[in-house]
C-alpha cells in the first residue's frame, strides 16, 4: 500500500482528530490536534492495519516565531508491518501535551527530556522533572533563544570543598577561522609548519 494512501484511511478512521498528512522522504507524518494524541496513539498502537507498537522517540521542535512555538514529534515503529510513522502536535508555552505514559511505559523519559530541554509540559505524566540538567538549572537548552554559553557554569571550588554556581565568563574571544584547506596552499604560514618554511630558504 502506498504511504499516502495509508494516511487517507488513518485520516478517516480518526474523524476530526487528524489535521493533515503527508509523506516526506519516503515516510508518513500525520499532523494531529493537540488533545487527541492519547487517541490518535492509542489507535496507531491496537489497529490491526497499523501494529505501531514501538515508541522509538519522542522530541521537541522550537519555531520560536510561531505563536504555538513547539512541536512535539512522536516516532513510533510498526515491527509487523514494516512501517514507521511521525505523529506530530503543535503546543505553546503554558499549554500541557497529555502524557502517553500509559499507552508507552517508555514515553517517560522521553517525555521528561522534553520537558528539560524545551520546558514542554505533559498533563498527568507520573514524575515530571528535569532529567539531563540540574535541579537549580535555569532555562531550557534547546530553545532557539537560549544563549550558547548558558547563564551559569557549576565548577567545584577546591577553598571551598563544595560546588559552586557563577555566572559564565569567557576565558578567551571567539576565534575566526577560515576554514581553508591546507592543501589548497594558504597564504600564511600553518601552525607547525614554520620549519618547513625555513628549509625552502
Amino acid at each position: 500500500m502506498e504511504l499516502a494512501d495509508f494516511g487517507k484511511q488513518i485520516v478517516t478512521a480518526l474523524p476530526g482528530a487528524v489535521r493533515g498528512q503527508q509523506v516526506v522522504r519516503g515516510e508518513l507524518t500525520l499532523e494531529v490536534e493537540p488533545g487527541e494524541i492519547v487517541r490518535v496513539l492509542r489507535f496507531l498502537r491496537d489497529d490491526s492495519n497499523c501494529l505501531f507498537k514501538v515508541l522509538i522517540d519522542i522530541c521537541g521542535v522550537d519555531w520560536p516565531q510561531r505563536e504555538k512555538r513547539f512541536d512535539v514529534v512522536y516516532h513510533l515503529l510498526s515491527l509487523a508491518k514494516n512501517l514507521r510513522i511521525r505523529v506530530k502536535v503543535e503546543t505553546d508555552e503554558n499549554t500541557p501535551v497529555a502524557s502517553v505514559v500509559p499507552l508507552f511505559p517508555a514515553a517517560n523519559w522521553f517525555e521528561r527530556e522534553a520537558f528539560d530541554m524545551y520546558g514542554v509540559t505533559f498533563a498527568d505524566h507520573p514524575d515530571l522533572r528535569r532529567l539531563l540538567t540540574d535541579y537549580g538549572f535555569s532555562g531550557f537548552p534547546l530553545r532557539k533563544d537560549f544563549p550558547l554559553t548558558g547563564h551559569v557554569e557549576l565548577r567545584y571550588d577546591d577553598d571551598l570543598k563544595r560546588v559552586v554556581y557563577q555566572p559564565v565568563q569567557l576565558v578567551q574571544e571567539f576565534r575566526d577561522f577560515d576554514f581553508m584547506s591546507p592543501w589548497e596552499g594558504a597564504r600564511y604560514i600553518l601552525p607547525g609548519d614554520e620549519k618547513a618554511d625555513m628549509a625552502k630558504k
